[in-house]
């Protein structure tokens, strides 16, 4: 899967393809298997996907050279008998380049393993750029994390505001001034790995999918930053929508009458949500703060409310800013989402903050890379 798939293209390998596909497909089968499920023997993985051991071995053998399994000896507890060899996802074979580039005013990335262990950490400040001088602040970030690591590069992940289409084309992201902005086409010609461009909330929902220990029922997360936008995974699959543009709630209106948002559109739910809002909201004089993110809150469910209903979804994880988002914000979100629904919407629904906290875009980006290298996630 690259973020860059048709509508309800599955996140990881189901089924059989046509002949010229079915070895890349084999392949992420059995890294699946690994990645899910922990190491495993050749009978074991053959079991498991349903392949041959001949093909299997021939597999196994060939992702031991390329140093993406390695041989971990036999397991504790042997039968009688040559006892099996067990492989394993050599999560340090290789890194991938994760970017975040969601925040107000700083961009971040990592150098994550194939595990999505973050193994190091690398920031530039934004310091009021846009246009091509904040994509040269891209390409300063993504070099010196490239220096940070000595290991083979999977690949570049990156989770960016605003709308990004198939080919990794950022369309418009009115925060950072940029319009049809050929994102993944500027790296991958700069550092000559493949890279995976998302908008930053598609990014975290993948990562919240993959690592965040999330439900198997569809799961939307809210990204707070800079703006506003929701990832959704359904049945497995990550939800683009028909022009790409999922998701993208922040630009709802909420206040007719309310402040004028980067959009040109007037009360947006990202003048009242994005965390430039919050925090100038409740740093007001004599505030009441929890009434007033309890307001937001409300303003929030009553946006998520309907979308609830239409896809009966199992989990709503919001991720941002935790000492904003959490606590009444949180609560009287959840509060409107249950007023506003019929008890069986929202019966088995879980709204919480995300568990990978700051990590949620830069793990997500790893995935983008994971899945569209390795089919895994």
């Amino acid at each position: 899967m690259t973020p860059n798939t048709p509508v309800g293209r599955p996140l990881r390998p189901q089924g059989k393809l046509l002949q010229e596909d079915a070895r890349r497909h084999h392949r992420s089968l059995l890294l699946q298997q690994l990645f899910r499920e922990g190491p495993a023997s050749r009978a074991d993985l053959a079991r498991a996907s349903g392949l041959t051991r001949v093909t299997v071995s021939d597999l196994v053998g060939e992702m031991l050279s390329e140093g993406f399994v390695t041989e971990l000896g036999a397991p504790a507890e042997s039968r009688v008998g040559k006892p099996p060899t067990l492989v394993g996802l050599a999560a340090d074979s290789h890194h991938i380049i994760a970017l975040d580039l969601s925040e107000t005013d700083r961009m971040s990335g990592a150098v994550v393993n194939l595990a999505g262990t973050v193994l190091s950490r690398h920031e530039v400040h934004v310091d009021g750029a846009e246009g091509e001088q904040a994509v040269q602040l891209v390409l300063q970030l993504a070099a010196e994390l490239m220096e940070m690591t000595e290991r083979p590069v999977l690949g570049m992940g990156v989770g960016s505001p605003g709308v990004v289409d198939t080919s990794g084309t950022v369309i418009d992201a009115p925060n950072l001034a940029w319009s049809d902005t050929p994102l993944a086409a500027r790296l991958a010609e700069v550092f000559d790995v493949p890279v995976f461009v998302a908008n930053d909330a598609n990014a975290a929902v993948l990562g919240e999918h993959t690592f965040g220990e999330s439900g198997d029922g569809g799961l939307m997360v809210i990204r707070v930053g800079t703006g506003v936008g929701a990832g959704l995974v359904l049945g497995g699959s990550l939800l683009h929508g028909h022009l790409g543009a999922s998701g993208e709630i922040g630009h709802v209106v909420v206040d007719p009458d309310g402040e004028r948002c980067a959009c040109s559109r007037t009360g947006c739910l990202e003048t009242v949500l994005s965390a430039p809002r919050l925090r100038r909201r409740t740093a007001e004089p004599g505030v009441d703060v929890p009434a007033a993110l309890a307001e937001v809150g409300t303003r929030l469910g009553e946006v998520l409310a309907p979308i609830v209903a239409a896809l009966n979804l199992h989990e709503i994880v919001l991720s941002g800013p935790a000492e904003l988002l959490g606590g009444p914000l949180l609560d009287a979100a959840d509060r409107t989402i249950r007023e506003r629904t019929m008890p069986v919407s929202s019966a088995g629904l879980t709204v919480r903050s995300s568990k990978l906290g700051d990590d949620v875009v830069v793990v997500g980006a790893a995935v983008l890379v994971l899945a569209g290298e390795l089919g895994v996630s």
